[in-house]
């Protein structure tokens, strides 16, 4: 059985792999409609915030540091948006939960990079879950920038 990811809607992958840690998997969306999100993925099945250890809290805690300062190197986000969401995963049977963190961040001002522009219209609101591809060189580029600035 595949599950997805209710706000990502990927399937069985969370896009590409730009970094890692003993403990998370840090992937950059396939959709950037808010330029930079990205999908932390915890590397072991896990139910539940409550059952995560020690140290994979202080991992995580680490990397969020990590991507907030690379983005704010990058595009000086107004604000991060950390989501935890596993509300599909219970709308199969057997659920299959599993902990990952989307990363949004939120702009109030319009970015510019590789000649596309970023906007976010529902700035100040909950992020939708709208998808925005953006050409593969693009993908690229930005992958490289972020790992660059990690």
């Amino acid at each position: 059985m595949e599950v997805k990811c209710e706000y990502c809607q990927i399937p069985g992958s969370y896009g590409n792999l730009i970094y890692e840690t003993e403990y998370w998997m840090i992937f950059l969306a396939p959709s950037q409609r808010y330029i930079g999100t990205g999908v932390v993925v915890l590397k072991r099945q896990c139910n539940k915030l409550s059952e995560l250890k020690n140290e994979e809290w202080d991992d995580f805690s680490k990397i969020v540091e990590k991507l907030e300062s690379a983005l704010a190197k990058m595009f000086n986000p107004t604000v991060f948006n950390w989501s935890c969401f596993m509300n599909k995963a219970y709308r199969e049977s057997p659920p299959t939960p599993e902990i990952h963190w989307h990363f949004i961040p939120r702009y109030a001002h319009k970015i510019e990079f590789e000649g596309l522009n970023f906007e976010d219209p529902d700035f100040g609101y909950i992020p939708q879950p709208l998808e925005r591809k953006v050409p593969e060189n693009v993908m690229k580029k930005l992958m490289d920038e972020i790992k660059r600035n990690l």
